[in-house]
């Protein structure tokens, strides 16, 4: 019998880190440089990643959103938001 052990990483590299909190890198750098994300640590002199544990506790902190999904989602019949519950 055999057995499988995932292991959580501790650490992310931009690109991950970024489809991990459903980013771009690109975003996920310029709200990071502006205190609006968590920053990356330094892990070697030409390496940094981002911590997963503050990324989780970032994600978490954020508000709820009260919009609907866009249009071309796919909520709702035929890709529009259904407003019947809105109506009602």
């Amino acid at each position: 019998m055999s057995t499988t052990v995932t292991i959580k990483p501790l650490y992310l590299d931009r690109e991950a880190a970024a489809a991990f909190l459903s980013l771009s890198s690109t975003q996920l750098e310029k709200m990071a440089s502006k205190g609006l994300a968590p920053k990356p640590r330094k892990l070697s002199a030409g390496r940094s990643a981002w911590l997963v544990e503050e990324l989780e506790d970032w994600g978490r902190s954020l508000p709820v959103s009260d919009l609907k999904p866009a249009r071309n989602s796919g909520y709702g019949r035929a890709g529009t938001p259904d407003d019947a519950s809105d109506s009602k």
